[in-house]
């Protein structure tokens, strides 16, 4: 099994980054050989796991690549755009304050 196994979803995703992905980072050229480049790690991944692991996984900032195990000789092959915006602020947890509640009797917890 090799990158060109998966050439038609290699296609597929290229026709998607080129149309709806805006990426600051990588060029289509780019996308396509960080692709295959992830899709070369699944495939590793996917052919040493574990006898009861079925997939094979791999990923980087922008893009996932899931192989998973069929019935048939051929794996289902995802790839997942991981999208986020590079002008998003950092979110921080923010600890809930403790809602003071009446109880029946008119105590508040």
């Amino acid at each position: 099994m090799t990158a060109e196994t998966f050439r038609k979803e290699i296609g597929e995703a290229l026709k998607v980054y080129d149309r709806y992905i805006v990426c600051l980072d990588k060029t289509p050229d780019e996308f396509e050989a960080a692709l295959i480049s992830l899709l070369n790690k699944a495939i590793k991944a996917y052919e040493t796991r574990g006898p009861q692991l079925r997939h094979g996984i791999a990923l980087d900032r922008h893009i996932t690549v899931i192989l998973s195990q069929t019935e048939g000789p051929r794996p289902l092959c995802g790839i997942y755009f991981n999208l986020h915006s590079p002008y998003q602020k950092s979110l921080r947890a923010k600890t809930p304050k403790p809602a003071h509640e009446p109880i029946s009797g008119g105590a508040e917890v």
